[in-house]
């Protein structure tokens, strides 16, 4: 992963900024957690600031963009976590546990750290998403053996719970999902540099021309007109809670 991000990583926070709708259902699941450590923080998005936090990043270009007074960041990897067991209340992981050399170690290393995990994911037993499915389909290929399922983390953490994440149509976090009402920001490649799937493709210029081609004539608006009227979308982003008994 600190490889993938020391490529991609410039600019990164120019286009993946914190949404906050997704921030405030992030705070719900870390309760009344005091200390928290985000592994793979990345340039820190989501951190809370009304608590104490330690950020966890293996790639120095995304350490370089963290804010001026962000918390603390150790340069570390999820598998190998720096710190005492039971240190922190709360163990925070957004969207990077599918780039984990080791997911099962790294879970067992938020379990061990934190009294209470929490993991914003994908869960990859779903579909449906527009872009994917027509556009580029290799995506799914890609992605889809990385993410954990909901299984494979019961299997790793025990019991858990299990919150869909809605992404808001407006959503200001440039992720995969986040343009699903806005499919002109998909052509745009600043917007496709902060998503590290388009990274990995070999070859993005069919899906680019395809998608191209159908919103200047008009299929994309006839096939998908409908999703222009609804304020928010399931496309399978969950919040996985664990909390030690």
């Amino acid at each position: 992963m600190s490889q993938l991000y020391d490529e991609i990583g410039v600019g990164y926070r120019d286009f993946r900024r914190p949404d906050p709708r997704l921030e405030a259902a992030i705070t719900r699941a870390l309760n009344q957690a005091e200390t928290v450590v985000n592994v793979g923080a990345g340039t820190g998005s989501y951190e809370p600031s009304d608590r104490s936090v330690v950020a966890v990043e293996p790639a120095m270009t995304m350490i370089r963009q963290r804010r001026p007074g962000s918390a603390p960041v150790v340069q570390a990897s999820a598998t190998e976590l720096p710190f005492r067991d039971d240190g922190f209340a709360a163990a925070l992981a957004i969207l990077t546990v599918h780039h984990w050399p080791d997911q099962a170690r790294g879970l067992d290393e938020m379990a061990r750290v934190a009294r209470r995990v929490v993991v914003v994911t994908w869960d990859p037993s779903t579909s449906g998403f527009w872009l994917t499915d027509d556009y580029f389909p290799e995506i799914f290929e890609i992605d889809r053996p990385l993410f954990p399922s909901i299984e494979d983390f019961r299997r790793a953490l025990g019991r858990v719970e299990v919150q869909p994440l809605p992404i808001p149509h407006d959503c200001v976090d440039g992720f995969l999902g986040a343009y699903w009402r806005r499919p002109h920001a998909y052509l745009d490649a600043g917007v496709r540099s902060a998503i590290s799937t388009f990274a990995k493709l070999h070859d993005m210029g069919r899906g680019l021309d395809r998608l191209r081609r159908d919103l200047e004539d008009g299929s994309w608006a006839r096939r998908y007109g409908d999703l222009l009227d609804q304020p928010e979308i399931d496309l399978g982003y969950r919040i996985v809670i664990a909390t030690k008994t």
